[in-house]
């Protein structure tokens, strides 16, 4: 704690990053559980809840790889600014929904604040090392994860609080909320030496319009890094289970424990207090972590998430439910916190945005197949049954980890990442 303090008391830069970060992510808890409940209560159907997140996530595994390539082009402080704008109005669109009752119009919504976000979050994540020092970074990962984990504690026991006032409010700071972000990052200020835009040789004016050759010179990057790419492969594993997880959590609380919006808030918010305290135990844990105690305790912790998620699906009293799902966040928080650690310190600033933008991509994509997949089978079969199958999936991630680790395909990687010129796509290679 006293590590994250001084970050936020000497790194100026990191400060109103972490301002921003705070008030816009609890704000869009607010928008979570009030777009759940609101479509829940205009149709008591999972399908519906299926069909909201298939609104975020189809916007953001299509505009994902393009957001990568801006990013890494572009002046990221400025694109960061435009997309929390766009949110800004986009949110205030959710009163629309709420004074018409039409669940179309929650889907619309949903996907226009998806179009804008993956700018803001991949380039969150890649200016961190612009205004991190290399002692600081892994403080500075530490904390911006747990933050958005005690952010999503926060912002769901306070939306449920909010959403039984009234959607509107719910709506209306959310808008704020992103107003406000955009403020927090117009105040960056490059530290010397250092700018917000990554570096790049000359390019021709037909390199610089070609987003698909870039965005591929980017997938061969992250194949060029077998821990890079194990890493995002591992976020995929996660997220067989973990797309159905986003259903399945609305379905716990309003249909098996009946606990309409303060139920869904309530699991929502043990989760999140899972990921907090597991994002500062990892802090702690991974500064004394060797390289191969690290690829070990991944391992581990992704048995642990797993089976706490099943036991979790399996609980008859609520309370126990919520232990269990405490459980299963906190080991994927301290996997969370360790591998983006690793990528943080790894990937080159000319690639981070491709790099991030990439695994979000790969990540809602698998989400939205899983979600699809829970939502159809949610009118089939019962709640828990489903939640059972989601952490085994989400558990089996932890053999393609361990088979990778411990037949010498995961090495130490440099800490200044691999060389562009090994990377660089000239023409149409395969790749």
């Amino acid at each position: 704690m006293r590590e994250f303090l001084d970050l936020l008391r000497h790194n100026r830069n990191y400060r109103y990053t972490w301002m921003g970060q705070v008030v816009s992510e609890i704000g869009d808890n607010f928008n979570n559980i009030a777009v759940f409940a609101l479509a829940m209560e205009l149709t008591h159907s999972g399908l519906v809840i299926m069909g909201v997140m298939l609104a975020r996530a189809i916007p953001a595994i299509t505009i994902g790889p393009l957001a990568g390539v801006l990013l890494d082009r572009f002046d990221r402080k400025r694109i960061m600014i435009a997309s929390d704008l766009m949110r800004a109005v986009v949110a205030l669109g959710f009163i629309l929904a709420l004074r018409q009752h039409q669940v179309w119009l929650l889907y619309a919504f949903s996907a226009l604040l998806m179009v804008a976000s993956p700018f803001f979050t991949a380039g969150r994540s890649a200016i961190l090392p612009t205004i991190a020092n290399k002692e600081e970074i892994h403080t500075a990962n530490s904390l911006t994860q747990t933050t958005q984990w005690t952010n999503l504690t926060v912002g769901t026991f306070l939306g449920a609080t909010v959403v039984g006032i009234g959607y509107g409010w719910a709506f209306t700071f959310n808008a704020l909320s992103f107003l406000f972000s955009a403020w927090a990052i117009w105040n960056l200020r490059p530290p010397p030496g250092k700018q917000f835009r990554a570096e790049h040789r000359d390019l021709t004016e037909t390199e610089v319009i070609r987003p698909w050759h870039e965005y591929r010179e980017g997938l061969r990057y992250m194949r060029s890094i077998p821990l890079v790419f194990a890493i995002a492969m591992l976020a995929v594993g996660w997220a067989t289970g973990g797309g159905a997880a986003q259903i399945l959590f609305t379905l716990f609380g309003e249909v098996v424990f009946n606990g309409g919006a303060a139920g869904i808030g309530t699991i929502w918010g043990c989760a999140g207090l899972g990921l907090l305290v597991g994002g500062a135990f990892a802090n702690w844990l991974g500064r004394r972590l060797s390289f191969k105690d690290y690829k070990l305790a991944v391992f581990i912790d992704y048995v642990v998430h797993g089976g706490a998620y099943v036991l979790f699906s399996r609980m008859q009293r609520f309370e126990l439910a919520l232990l269990f799902i405490f459980v299963s966040r906190a080991a994927m928080a301290v996997n969370s916190v360790l591998n983006y650690s690793y990528i943080l310190k790894t990937v080159s600033d000319q690639y981070r945005g491709r790099v991030f933008s990439t695994i979000e991509t790969l990540t809602w994509t698998m989400m939205m197949l899983s979600m699809m997949g829970a939502g159809i089978a949610s009118t089939h079969y019962s709640p828990r049954l489903i939640g059972t199958v989601a952490g085994l999936l989400s558990s089996t991630t932890a053999i393609f980890w361990g088979w990778a680790n411990w037949t010498g395909r995961l090495p130490l990687p440099e800490a200044c990442g691999v060389d562009r010129e090994e990377v660089e796509i000239h023409g149409d290679p395969v790749v």
